[in-house]
């Protein structure tokens, strides 16, 4: 029997299949549905063909609408136990009609990533400075973020490194935040037995949604600056761009006579990763942890990458292949790892070994439910001990909602 509601508010439609965040949601879904919820998922997006189609007694979905009162009547109807914000834009919108209107609601935020930290690292690579975490402090998009981190009872962070920056440089309450990545089943050793062999397989693979930024940029890095040099090494090698929503700019990247094939969207993922080689992932910026890196692990699939791409994936664990510091050191390491089965097994077994320990689903689903149960018990006294929460509620509360309802008067007429 159904004892709790949780009404998850997205910023898009869950797609599990094009997206690391799609997969994200999908897990967290499927948790609450296992602890016994009933989940409303409800977003202001547009549905697309890819969009998730979960047949659920206890799962159902709602279209709700950007500055409308018509929200605080659905809402209210509703009235959820717990309340989850996907992404801390959702909670800008929303936020301040869940306190208003189902003050007893848990909120909890789900980061995906910090935005602010992707966001701030992009600025930096397009304007060739190094990083500085200065910048973080300075950065008016942090603000936001961190404002509705202070806002909710629970935001749920996904990397080691961005736990320890919103500890250290940002002072933000330990209890304010939970570290919690990605849910994945334990690879056992009939899972592993079931991969292709070293010998069985062939191919690079690039794998990532050209909606996402970084994304793009690793993928004309790979076509201006890696694959040539990768390629000349390893002349009868081939590398295969997979990924949702291309660019035009990436299609036109397609050119079977120098191996680098540009193939779109594909439903299983999987399959491709599992008879491909090596991943390789020049990321050179980013935040959270990388999709399609723990699928790489997840598959067998030993990865290249970068200091970015692995960070927060895999705390003091040897990684599944490299990390590579420059340009060069990542075309030697694909090669080494492409050509040298002894390090290709090593970097199997390493990528086995971060999944169980870090990524074990049934291990994290219990610390996540505990949690839960421990902030519904409290709920009251967990507020008072957050007053610089209640304070930007108050104040957010004050100044959204008079904005939103001037935007709300401006669309009626």
């Amino acid at each position: 029997m159904v004892r709790k509601s949780i009404l998850i508010i997205g910023y898009v439609w869950v797609e599990p299949t094009t997206s690391a965040a799609g997969m994200r949601m999908l897990q967290l879904i499927d948790f609450f549905l296992a602890a016994n919820y009933s989940v409303i998922f409800a977003s202001p997006a547009q549905k697309s063909s890819k969009t998730l189609i979960l047949e659920n007694p206890n799962y159902s979905e709602a279209s709700i609408v950007l500055n409308s009162s018509c929200f605080d009547t659905f809402v209210t109807k509703v009235n959820p136990s717990v309340v989850l914000f996907d992404r801390f834009m959702m909670e800008e919108q929303f936020g301040w009609r869940v306190a208003k209107c189902c003050p007893n609601a848990l909120r909890i935020l789900d980061t995906e990533d910090l935005h602010f930290l992707r966001k701030v690292r992009q600025e930096q690579v397009q304007k060739n400075i190094p990083f500085s975490e200065n910048a973080l402090l300075r950065s008016d998009y942090a603000k936001r973020e961190i404002a509705a981190i202070l806002r909710c009872d629970l935001s749920l962070i996904i990397s080691s490194y961005e736990m320890a920056l919103l500890t250290t440089s940002f002072n933000i309450a330990s209890d304010l935040l939970l570290y919690l990545p990605f849910f994945i089943p334990e690879i056992t050793k009939s899972d592993s037995a079931a991969w292709l062999p070293f010998e069985e397989r062939k191919d690079f693979i690039f794998v990532g949604n050209f909606l996402h930024a970084p994304n793009v940029d690793a993928a004309v890095q790979l076509k201006k600056q890696h694959w040539d040099k990768i390629r000349k090494k390893n002349p009868q090698a081939k590398l295969h761009i997979y990924g949702a929503y291309g660019t035009q700019q990436i299609q036109e990247f397609h050119k079977p006579k120098q191996g680098f094939l540009v193939h779109g969207y594909v439903n299983d993922i999987k399959t491709e990763v599992g008879k491909a080689r090596v991943v390789l992932a020049p990321l050179r910026f980013g935040a959270g942890i990388k999709g399609k890196l723990t699928e790489a692990m997840t598959c067998g699939t030993p990865s290249v990458t970068t200091e970015i791409g692995a960070e927060g994936m895999h705390k003091d664990l040897a990684w599944n292949g490299f990390v590579s510091i420059t340009e060069n050191d990542f075309i030697d390491d694909a090669t080494t790892l492409y050509t040298d089965k002894k390090n290709w097994e090593i970097a199997q077994k390493n990528g086995i070994s971060i999944v169980n320990t870090i990524y074990n689903e049934t291990a994290l689903a219990a610390v996540f439910l505990e949690k839960l149960n421990a902030l519904e018990t409290d709920l009251s006294a967990h507020r008072r001990r957050n007053f610089m929460g209640a304070l930007l509620q108050y104040q957010t509360l004050q100044s959204t909602k008079y904005m939103s309802k001037w935007i709300e008067e401006k669309n009626k007429r």
